[in-house]
């Protein structure tokens, strides 16, 4: 936007033309300026063919691995007990995969996602273990996989996710242990890399390229890869994608700004996250530099935002449609902001030191993982916040102990707007944990093909649409507030307005765009008066379409109501809820086990609790409703 200033004028005088409504909707020129998206902050982008001829390295390996990353990878073998013991890990996933029949191309609904994903994995493990270890078997098996991926009718272009995906593999693959290949599988698949790979992404309209969420870092990071690999015979098609990506991976990377944190939750940080790291990594051993993409604003932050992310108990904070447990293996996505940060706060140490045969089957990227682990040198150590705050388009904050034992405080609430990628009706939702249980949890996420197969409109985001019927999806299963029974407002976005990390920490969400014209005012403050309780004290304003305001709380607890509230049993511990502002309210249980409809998340002992409170109670129509968690 070249005078976005200008424009604001602009918007501000149609605004007055407009009317009285349209003038205190945009007030002043700064409210007018959070009508303007920016544009983000750009990559260094010198691509061109005379670039590519003077800068790419010429021989292999080059991608997320060079021969002075590789001669320290061996070393830190030989010294490092950590990176020894990784190696063992990615090498007994390569044994396994040598048992596996070679991939098909088998579609599972509307999706390849699976057998991409698949070989990923197997040439990230096969192709490591191939360079360290030497034995043909690994380089046999994956020629027999290259030369099957290769010959598939296509690599289903139509869900651009499993295209590149499955570039990232052979790309990788052919770069690692290409020269030990037979030539005709290496211009085979070179032949994929341009027709299956990179020229469906120059056809239709693709929002990947320039898209926000995870589909940008994984399909730009895929054709930079093959473009890398078949720059030798093709240099204007490589310079051209490789600037073409360049160009609109910061509309994804800004998506992180300003605190770190990743709008889709953690499970889609770990995804999205993965292929930037990666194709950082890419950058660097190819050119010599990766254009930006580690010291982007806030991406290094957002390592923060992956540890904060997961509780104590080993469950995320699975908002959106995060899943619900962090991996048993260690995170070796985390461990590349360690080796770039020399902060081991990020290297999940005694993960990466457990027996093998307990970390099961390893990241998709674990060989090129391998790599970066080996690189990591501490330097300085910083530790974790007990108050943080993320803001941005899904803000969050979270209250926890200094401690990571299973039995410490742990709360994360959010604002945000349903309509976000994989967002939910959960604006003004929390969960919560103390003493080793989930007291109030999120229902979490649902696998898409189930519910895709029965013809459910899984990705549809407007007001009526059907995503919002299921219990994940809609403000009815999470621990908000819902005015007049009616669903959030799909558009509506829940600012966080204050937020203070003091001894008493607490934090201000707006959640009144979310309710639209039902109510003037609802915000809602989260507190943590002491180390055992959460306060919730939501302040509200009613207006002449105000019927009925319900306070939400999901739990799994064994419920008994008792005067001014509630209390609460799980796993022999117990909490005590307290209606502090309405204690002539009884507190209501519905069960949802079983969930209303059939294709809802089943959830085992799943309740809602409800304190309804009509609005002929509130005083003038303004109130506060507050609600006090303790644990006994």
């Amino acid at each position: 936007m070249k005078n976005p200033k200008l424009l604001l004028c602009l918007f501000l005088f149609a605004g007055i033309i407009a009317g009285p409504a349209q003038v205190k909707a945009v007030a002043s020129l700064d409210a007018a300026e959070s009508f303007i998206k920016q544009d983000p902050h750009k990559l260094e982008n010198p691509i061109t063919v005379n670039y590519i001829k003077r800068n790419l390295r010429k021989s292999s390996p080059k991608l997320a691995l060079t021969p002075a990353w590789e001669r320290n990878l061996k070393r830190k073998i030989k010294q490092e007990p950590l990176v020894a013991n990784y190696f063992e890990a990615v090498k007994a996933n390569a044994i396994k995969v040598l048992e596996e029949p070679v991939l098909t191309r088998n579609m599972v609904g509307r999706r390849l996602l699976g057998t991409s994903r698949d070989m990923l994995h197997r040439m990230n493990v096969l192709g490591i273990t191939y360079r360290i270890d030497g034995d043909k078997k690994y380089l046999d098996k994956i020629n027999e996989e290259l030369l099957a991926v290769s010959n598939f009718s296509d690599w289903n272009p139509s869900h651009f996710l499993d295209v590149a995906e499955m570039a990232t593999a052979v790309a990788l693959a052919i770069d690692w242990v290409g020269k030990d290949l037979p030539k005709s599988t290496v211009a085979l698949a070179k032949t994929a890399l341009i027709e299956k790979g990179i020229n469906p992404s120059w056809e239709g309209n693709h929002g990947w390229i320039d898209g926000t969420n995870n589909w940008n870092q994984v399909c730009n990071g895929g054709m930079i890869a093959a473009s890398i690999m078949i720059a030798d015979q093709d240099p204007e098609l490589a310079a051209k994608t490789i600037s073409r990506s360049l160009d609109g991976m910061p509309h994804a990377l800004e998506e992180y700004g300003p605190d770190g944190v990743y709008p889709e939750g953690s499970t889609y940080w770990g995804y999205g996250t993965a292929f930037s790291v990666l194709t950082s990594a890419m950058l660097e051993s190819a050119f010599g530099t990766d254009f930006g993409i580690a010291e982007y604003p806030a991406f290094k932050a957002s390592a923060d935002f992956r540890k904060l992310s997961i509780a104590p108990s080993g469950w995320y904070y699975n908002y959106a449609d995060c899943g619900d447990q962090h991996g048993t293996a260690g995170d070796i996505v985390l461990a590349w902001f360690g080796t770039k940060t020399g902060n081991p706060l990020y290297i999940e140490k005694e993960k990466f030191l457990q027996p093998t045969a307990e970390m099961g089957k390893l990241h998709r990227v674990a060989g090129a993982g391998l790599i970066w682990l080996a690189q990591f040198e501490a330097s300085s150590e910083e530790s974790l916040p007990t108050a943080w705050k993320g803001d941005g388009s899904n803000p969050i904050v979270i209250f926890r102990d200094d401690s990571d034992e299973a039995d410490s405080y742990y709360f994360g609430g959010k604002g945000g707007k349903a309509t976000i990628s994989h967002g939910n009706m959960d604006a003004g939702s929390f969960i919560w944990e103390l003493n080793g249980v989930r007291w109030v949890i999120d229902p979490g996420n649902q696998p898409y093909n189930e519910l895709e197969i029965t013809g459910f409109d899984l990705w549809g985001r407007c007001q009526d649409c059907e995503r919002w019927t299921l219990l994940t999806k809609n403000n009815y299963g999470h621990s908000t507030l819902t005015v007049n029974d009616a669903l959030h407002v799909n558009e509506g976005f829940a600012s966080l307005e204050n937020f203070s990390e003091s001894a008493q920490p607490d934090a201000l969400f707006d959640l009144t765009p979310v309710f639209g014209s039902m109510l003037d005012k609802a915000h809602r403050k989260f507190s943590r008066p002491d180390e055992q309780s959460l306060l919730i004290e939501d302040q509200v304003v009613a207006n002449e379409n105000t019927k009925m305001i319900t306070w939400q709380l999901m739990t799994q607890a064994d419920v008994e109501i008792v005067k001014g509230g509630a209390i609460l049993r799980q796993e022999g511990k117990s909490v005590k809820l307290e209606n502090l502002s309405h204690p002539d309210l009884m507190v209501s249980v519905v069960s949802l086990d079983p969930a209303p409809l059939k294709l809802d998340r089943q959830i085992d002992g799943l309740k809602r609790l409800e304190i309804r409170v009509p609005a002929w109670t509130l005083d003038n129509g303004e109130g506060t409703i507050e609600v006090k968690l303790t644990g006994m």
